[in-house]
């Protein structure tokens, strides 16, 4: 007879160690970029871009129809064989006259190609992760959200009369990126005082100044920082793509997930 105690059956290891809520956001923007890359016709899909990117020149033209011959001579402007094509989806803005403030929000499920979307893919499950495992699906949402939302108005107050449509999830992950910044690399709060088998209480989110006086965040802000300038205010591409970085809109993003941060955190922190 084997005495040995009978221990409870081990669940098997997950194949992806992420929230459900990450493993979804990753599986909704891979199946929107499959379904227009593979299902949808070339017409339905530049209509799904006309109706759901967003498009600064359509805001400022709602908001100052005054400004409609400067969107149109900024559209106009650059490569002699583009320019006619941007002026002439300028004149289509124009006409069409129509805010649809929905794209403050469809453009991040939107991308410009895989490469595109699996690079964001894998900033997502990266950044994305910590939130979610912290604050839960639903304020991992509400922050991703005001990212995007954020980081499209500040691209539009940047860049009021492009009428190059904006998609990506960038901005939103910029925003789980910063409000991960707040915890992720504080030391471990200690486990002293409490049940050996308890696990420590996390620690409250690091205010300003005690980011400040981490070297780690401050490397990983600083880093940030750079590369998005490089990328954005150079106008390089990246990763082979043909269009430059929305600095901007990541940048309205990582300002947005920062300040809402605390104000969403449900965990019960301690301060040490």
């Amino acid at each position: 007879m084997d005495a040995s105690p009978d221990f409870p059956r081990q669940s098997r290891a997950p194949v992806f160690n992420m929230p459900g809520v990450v493993t979804a956001s990753i599986g909704v923007i891979l199946a929107i970029q499959a379904i227009r890359e593979y299902i949808l016709p070339d017409l339905t899909d530049i209509r799904l871009v006309l109706d759901f990117a967003l498009v600064p020149a359509r805001w400022t033209f709602w908001f100052d129809p005054s400004r409609a011959a400067d969107i149109l001579q900024a559209a106009g402007a650059g490569d002699a064989q583009v320019g006619p094509l941007r002026e002439a989806f300028a004149r289509y803005l124009i006409g069409q006259a129509s805010l649809e403030p929905w794209t403050l929000a469809t453009y991040g499920v939107l991308h410009g190609s895989w490469t595109h979307v699996i690079f964001n893919s894998v900033w997502l499950a990266a950044f994305g992760t910590p939130v979610a495992r912290r604050c839960g699906a639903w304020r991992y949402g509400a922050i991703a959200l005001a990212g995007t939302v954020a980081g499209g108005i500040l691209h539009i107050l940047i860049d009021p009369l492009s009428a190059t449509p904006l998609v990506g999830a960038s901005a939103g992950i910029s925003a789980l990126m910063a409000a991960a910044a707040r915890f992720v690399f504080q030391p471990p709060a200690s486990a002293y005082g409490g049940a050996p088998w308890q696990m420590p209480r996390p620690r409250a989110a690091e205010t300003i100044p005690e980011l400040l006086r981490n070297r780690t965040a401050v490397a990983f802000l600083a880093i940030w920082f750079v590369t998005n300038l490089l990328f954005g205010v150079v106008s390089l591409p990246f990763l082979g793509e043909s269009a430059a970085v929305a600095w901007d809109a990541h940048l309205g993003g990582f300002i947005a997930g920062f300040l809402l941060f605390p104000l969403l955190d449900r965990a019960h922190p301690v301060r040490h």
